[in-house]
């Protein structure tokens, strides 16, 4: 399996990628494991979702190329971004608090995975980037949009157009980040939703609306789609194609 799922006994759940080989990158199998995820933190004894990666090195490094190289053509690469985009999408709208643990590096899709939950936690000495950029294309799976939504334009538009690795202070200071922790990811994440599992869940999913409701009345969702489109037009371009062959070859060079 690539993922974990593990309900605590304090009421909320752990979604954790388990590809550290991979650097949690995500395929299609994880890509279920999110939905899962995402329809089992529904049920009613359930406050809160954390989402993490396994090891030290990696919270996610965004799809795995490996797996999606072969989608040449925009008509291929829809229906996944599509796919991905709906999840995040669904995670965004989780009517109850979503917390994203970055336990290492967070690269591209990774930091669109960060960026649909509520609250983003980062390990002291990791790195985070919106790096689609550099790799011909935007982001793809709705995450510029989300972003648009979560920090003030200049600092969003910054992170997306510059497509660098960030540090995770700098990160905290455009907003990106909320907390840096020193210790074991789970238990920062337990101590930062302690006084959040305190309150009745009625009370966490009625807090939860009034955004979700701000995003439905500025058709977030519509503005996402229109960003997927986007990028699979970008993804059949020559540009991105050589990155992606670049990128195969090293990992095949290295693997030898």
């Amino acid at each position: 399996m690539s993922y974990t799922i593990v309900k605590s006994k304090k009421g909320y759940l752990v979604f954790t990628i388990t590809r550290s080989e991979k650097r949690n990158a995500i395929n299609y199998e994880v890509m279920k494991g999110l939905a899962e995820a995402i329809k089992r933190a529904e049920d009613s004894e359930i406050k809160a979702l954390i989402i993490t990666g396994t090891g030290e090195n990696a919270f996610c490094s965004g799809g795995d190329l490996s797996v999606f190289h072969s989608l040449h053509t925009k008509e291929d690469a829809y229906p996944m971004l599509s796919k991905m985009a709906d999840i995040l999408y669904k995670l965004l709208t989780l009517p109850i608090p979503t917390i994203a643990l970055l336990n290492g590096i967070a690269i591209g899709g990774g930091c669109e995975l960060a960026a649909a939950c509520d609250f983003r936690l980062a390990r002291k000495g990791i790195k985070a980037g919106f790096v689609q950029g550099k790799q011909a294309i935007t982001t793809d799976w709705g995450g510029g949009s989300i972003l648009a939504e979560k920090m003030t334009g200049p600092s969003a538009m910054k992170l997306l157009m510059e497509a660098e690795l960030q540090t995770a202070e700098q990160l905290k200071e455009a907003g990106f980040i909320h907390a840096i922790y020193e210790t074991s990811p789970l238990q920062a994440g337990e101590e930062f939703i302690e006084k959040i599992l305190g309150t009745d869940l009625k009370v966490l999913q009625s807090y939860k609306r009034i955004w979700v409701r701000k995003w439905e009345e500025t058709k977030l969702q519509e503005r996402i789609e229109e960003e997927v489109r986007n990028c699979s037009i970008l993804w059949e371009s020559d540009a991105h194609f050589e990155y992606v062959k670049k990128f195969i070859s090293k990992k095949t060079v290295n693997k030898d």
